[in-house]
């Protein structure tokens, strides 16, 4: 699905031009829109709570911008208020949708999770490693939605296990997050820097689709963080683009991270019932609810 992004989706606060800014202006921002400390445990227990769930997309590294490679789960955090709500980064880069709950992950957010609290849950870019006949890597799923499964040894542990699909992991999450009254937003992959024939946002035909099929089926928000960032890759041109990542094409600097978290609050606003309406901050109330782009 090719989808474009309105330029004001970018124009978070001392940014509000009428056109997309430069990787050079967004560094520039001011204070406002700093990256503020995100906590593993909820700050103010007594709060609703944002979890973050996902990959190194989301967070990388230390969480503050080591090598120069940011997750949109950092700067994010600047566009809500935190007086009124907790943005608490769980990703954990290297994850698959898979290897997030094996570890135990997953059932450390459950345990301190509460009623009413929101899970944003992004998966996508660790889950596509081929797996042998025999022995499949820790992080592999197989590809799809349905109810495959394979039997192998898990190639870090040895101990033969049943792998599912990535679609039946995402089903997981939901059913976890349902049992637990948490609400729950599933997002596409963001788009890795991979043009095919001048464009990004058609590129990804498989996780993308395969994570709107599940959110559909189970009746959960969907976010497609894909569509709304590569529709806007697509308008600003390879150049611009280049400008907005720290390594060959996987992980944003702090400039395309904040690019990021713009679309997920902006995706947040369009959803029919936001579950974090009234919990921006000023900055992040500036940033408009996405629309898709006339046909």
């Amino acid at each position: 699905m090719s989808l474009a992004l309105c330029c004001s989706l970018l124009a978070l606060p001392a940014l509000a031009q009428a056109h997309s800014p430069t990787p050079e202006s967004i560094a520039a921002d001011d204070a406002s829109v700093t990256p503020k400390p995100t906590w593993a445990v909820p700050a103010n227990p007594q709060l609703k709570t944002l979890w973050l769930v996902g990959d190194s997309t989301m967070h990388k590294a230390d969480g503050h911008g080591a090598g120069g490679m940011w997750g949109w789960g950092e700067p994010i955090a600047a566009l809500f208020d935190l007086s009124k709500i907790n943005v608490v980064n769980r990703a954990i880069g290297g994850r698959s949708s898979r290897s997030f709950i094996e570890e135990g992950h997953w059932d450390d957010v459950l345990h301190f999770a509460k009623p009413g609290d929101v899970v944003i849950v992004q998966f996508g870019h660790n889950d596509p490693i081929p797996p042998r006949a025999t022995v499949i890597p820790e992080r592999s799923t197989l590809p799809g939605t349905g109810d495959e499964t394979r039997e192998a040894a898990n190639a870090a542990t040895g101990e033969k296990e049943t792998v599912h699909t990535y679609g039946w992991y995402l089903k997981k999450y939901v059913a976890d997050a349902r049992a637990h009254h948490l609400t729950i937003v599933l997002c596409s992959p963001v788009p890795r820097k991979v043009w095919k024939d001048g464009r990004i946002a058609s590129f990804d035909t498989t996780y993308a689709p395969w994570a709107e099929q599940v959110a559909h089926e189970e009746h959960v928000d969907f976010i497609d963080l894909y569509g709304i960032i590569g529709g806007e890759y697509d308008a600003q041109g390879p150049e611009k683009v280049e400008g907005y990542f720290g390594d060959a094409g996987t992980h944003t600097n702090l400039a395309g991270a904040r690019i990021n978290a713009a679309a997920v609050v902006a995706g947040l606003k369009a959803l029919p019932d936001d579950p974090v309406a009234g919990d921006f901050s000023a900055p992040g109330e500036a940033v408009p609810a996405y629309k898709p782009p006339t046909p």
